[in-house]
């Protein structure tokens, strides 16, 4: 199953551990606090002024999707 901007931060994160990095190395490193249990991929990048699509190509690739 590929990511999609769609999916909520912490599930992505539960399902795909490897992806903390990516993550981590775009810009958010947030994981921990609580916006993150409730916003998808794309909230969390306009709230920190990241490119979703790129981040989700990059957490895909990272999951080998």
């Amino acid at each position: 199953m590929a990511i999609t901007k769609d999916m909520s931060i912490l599930e992505v994160v539960q399902q795909y551990p490897d992806t903390v990095d990516v993550f981590v190395e775009s810009g958010m490193g947030c994981l921990g606090c609580a916006a993150a249990r409730f916003e998808n991929i794309e909230q969390g990048c306009m709230a920190h002024g990241i490119d979703a699509d790129a981040l989700v190509e990059n957490l895909n690739k990272a999951i080998g999707a």
